[in-house]
């Protein structure tokens, strides 16, 4: 069985966003503008393209990253890396063909199969929407958050708002920042 892991800039109140910005709320930009660059605060996310063996990615994410990501040395170990999109609307030719091999799943069912294969642990990166339905269908294993101390309000969340059993995490890794960043990395118990 492979791990499914979650990755994520957040709020302190659990808003998340692409590292840049989205449109749509005053406060989009968060991750570049509101708090000081410490390299040592973001080294999760090298060991994260080291370690992880496959990436799962929501519809939005893939169709943010794809166009950037093949061509930038900073996530070349994800080029070549097996992608997965979670999606009911894209098709084939919506696919780019040079970030390696990308596979189509229709289903949360299908993403409970491809955990179910051999292989190295499974990368999500933003994909809010998905995450939520992950965390909800149970198929989260792990959390890797980077929480900036910003309490923003609006915005995308991470967490879904379900009504639902409490979900116990355990504290594995952590570690603050200069900056104030938080590193986290949580289990979940099941």
């Amino acid at each position: 069985m492979r791990t499914l892991i979650s990755t994520a800039f957040v709020s302190l109140d659990g808003v998340v966003e692409a590292p840049g910005g989205e449109p749509g709320y005053r406060n989009s930009g968060w991750t570049f503008k509101d708090v000081e660059f410490l390299p040592e605060a973001f080294e999760i996310k090298g060991r994260e393209q080291q370690e992880a063996g496959a990436m799962l990615l929501g519809r939005v994410s893939y169709q943010a990253f794809s166009p950037v990501w093949p061509a930038m040395a900073e996530f070349a170990e994800y080029k070549e890396m097996p992608k997965h999109v979670v999606s009911t609307t894209l098709t084939e030719a919506d696919l780019v063909s040079d970030w390696g091999d990308t596979t189509i799943l229709r289903s949360l069912d299908e993403v409970a199969a491809l955990k179910a294969t051999e292989g190295g642990p499974i990368i999500v990166h933003g994909s809010a929407a998905l995450n939520r339905s992950l965390s909800d269908a149970g198929l989260i294993d792990r959390y890797h958050l980077l929480v900036f101390p910003l309490l923003l309000g609006a915005g995308k969340r991470l967490f879904s708002a379900t009504d639902k059993d409490a979900q116990k995490l355990k504290l594995v890794e952590h570690e603050t920042y200069a900056n104030g960043i938080q590193k986290n990395v949580f289990d979940v118990v099941r």
